[in-house]
């Protein structure tokens, strides 16, 4: 089989390998795309908090069929399309999961679209429901909007009947938040951050009720300042490569919430309720409420030049590997 190698930090090498075997209680998954997420950038470049031994094959979200099963396995059967986080080993032809991993995806989801769904998706739904407490009718300020994370959270915020805000920085990020759904755009290279809190509590009457934050850096005071009564201001990750300082007194004024969504840690430890959650995101799919967008797709030998544009923010959306 095919794979992408990291033989040392900060670089990435495509080989051929040996194929994987499934052990008891797996299955393996012939892969037909892989998507490449931004902490796939930062385990080759040894910026995570868990750094893997060398060498190892990068990415975590994967679909395809099931092509082999281990033993005491029954379920996914041979032949079912899955979606799957392996959380390493992605980057390859094929990849060995547990069978409980392997989650089967409705015909409507092609296998690029389902490779480069479950992250996005799921941080969303977690993030803006379990830890946001989002109703419908709210206002939410989602910034970094024209990314997979972002533009995950407009689609979710918008299926759970929430008003949204997209906040990008070009013309090209803009325009794939408002296909996604959002309800008004705020492009971040034009306005101060001063100049969207104004535009946010504009357009929301006085303050948004949520915040949903990917990027950090010196844009979060600001929409932290355009919360209203009782806003939540969602941490999820810091793109811009800054930790940002939050003033707390401007938690403090008007009963606000800082809230830190960490889907990764919370999806390891409590796994069933992680299926539950895919599984409901992906009968919103099946129905039509939630419809993914297409990802840029780009060839296993191609995978180095993608992790530097995912780092360097130069992606709209979502990007798939096909092996």
């Amino acid at each position: 089989m095919r794979a992408v190698v990291c033989e040392e930090l900060g670089s990435v090498v495509v080989t051929e390998a040996e194929p994987v075997e499934p052990g008891p209680g797996q299955v393996v998954i012939a892969v037909e795309a892989a998507g490449v997420n931004y902490v796939d950038g930062l385990f080759v470049r040894g910026r995570y908090q868990i750094k893997p031994p060398l060498p190892f094959v990068p990415g975590g979200e994967v679909a395809g069929t099931v092509a082999a099963a281990g033993a005491g396995v029954t379920e996914p059967a041979v032949g079912t399309r899955v979606v799957a986080m392996c959380g390493l080993g992605g980057f390859a032809s094929r990849v060995a999961v547990p069978a409980a991993a392997a989650v089967p995806i409705p015909d409507r989801l092609d296998a690029a679209r389902a490779a480069t769904f479950v992250q996005s998706y799921s941080t969303a739904m977690f993030a803006l429901r379990n830890r946001g407490a989002l109703a419908a009718e709210e206002t939410v300020l989602v910034l970094g909007a024209g990314g997979g994370v972002g533009l995950a959270a407009v689609q979710v915020a918008t299926a759970l009947g929430a008003r949204v805000l997209a906040a990008a920085s070009s013309p090209e990020k803009l325009a794939a938040a408002r296909a996604a759904g959002a309800h008004e755009v705020a492009d971040t290279s034009e306005l101060t951050p001063a100049g969207l809190k104004e535009s946010a509590r504009r357009w929301s009457d006085g303050g948004v009720d949520l915040v949903y934050d990917p990027v950090g850096g010196e844009i979060a005071e600001q929409a932290l300042r355009a919360l209203g009564n009782h806003g939540r201001y969602l941490v999820i990750g810091f793109a811009s490569g800054t930790i940002p300082a939050l003033p707390l007194n401007q938690v403090l004024l008007r009963n606000r919430s800082v809230v830190g969504v960490d889907w990764g840690a919370w999806s390891l430890t409590d796994p069933l309720k992680q299926r539950a959650l895919l599984e409901e995101l992906l009968g919103l799919v099946a129905s039509g409420r939630l419809d993914p967008v297409p990802p840029r797709t780009a060839p296993l030998d191609a995978a180095a030049d993608v992790i530097d544009d995912l780092l360097h923010r130069r992606v709209v959306g979502k990007v798939a590997l096909i092996p």
